[in-house]
């Protein structure tokens, strides 16, 4: 899955904003790398980001997802907004990757509706303080396995399609360095969930703490923690850098898959 930020303030500086044309070619070079689905994302949702109106982020991503349609392109919409999720699905976007995980019953109620897919990620608190102390009192991986199983239920209720569902630890959303390694040590356990397993580490900070490096020298970094990933049991990786890591994840699979 190929990241495409239309915002100005994305932590990895990729953000593609007031330029759809450009976006839309950034797209297309990503598919070309290897991409199978474009993630487009409208709003910020980085450490201590702001959150912007449904109309603003509709602004951003509207001109982008109409011209990906148009040339044929898998897209997922980044959103947690019923009303950006109700105007994307009406252009046929294919999914929509909801960071609150299905936690807004009108949301779900409109993937059913449109059948359309959904990834349903574990994030504890919101954007803007989810990294001041997150603590889990029964361990971080038997908290979010818990959640994510409770909300595939709530998915597959309100009609959800249940192959049309893929699951996402949240990476960065709500955790510490130690609590994302662990995550990554222990990934194969949501297996047991029988969904597709999405993984998203690109450039994060834990890969920065770790190497004491800045976020566009987290190249290498990023392309260990997707290896052991899908060593690990992750179907998709959500990556800024397409190429490298399709590169990297084909000798993977190829020696463990």
């Amino acid at each position: 899955m190929g990241i495409l930020n239309i915002t100005p303030d994305s932590f990895s500086r990729d953000g593609i904003c007031e330029d759809p044309e450009k976006a839309v070619a950034c797209a297309l070079r990503m598919v070309k790398e290897g991409a199978s689905i474009i993630d487009v994302g409208g709003e910020s949702s980085r450490p201590g980001s702001q959150p912007v109106d449904a109309q603003e982020e509709l602004r951003r991503v509207v001109p982008v997802v109409k011209a990906l349609v148009e040339c044929n392109v898998p897209i997922s919409v980044d959103t947690y907004k019923p009303e950006v999720a109700r105007e994307v699905l009406k252009l046929g976007t294919e999914m929509i990757n909801d960071i609150t995980g299905l936690t807004n019953p009108t949301m779900t109620g409109l993937i059913a509706d449109y059948e359309a897919g959904v990834i349903i990620m574990h994030m504890k608190g919101e954007p803007k303080t989810m990294q001041d102390n997150p603590i889990y009192e029964r361990g971080v991986m038997e908290e979010v396995k818990y959640f994510l199983a409770s909300q595939i239920v709530v998915a597959e209720d309100a009609g959800i399609d249940p192959e049309s569902i893929v699951i996402d630890p949240g990476i960065g959303f709500g955790k510490t360095t130690n609590h994302n390694l662990e995550i990554i040590r222990k990934l194969a356990s949501l297996r047991d969930l029988s969904k597709p397993i999405m993984v998203g580490t690109s450039r994060k900070s834990f890969i920065g703490k770790i190497l004491d490096l800045p976020v566009e020298q987290r190249l290498e970094g990023t392309l260990a923690t997707v290896v052991v990933s899908a060593i690990n049991g992750a179907d998709i990786v959500r990556v800024h850098d397409v190429q490298e890591t399709n590169k990297a994840l084909r000798i993977t699979d190829t020696l463990f898959r």
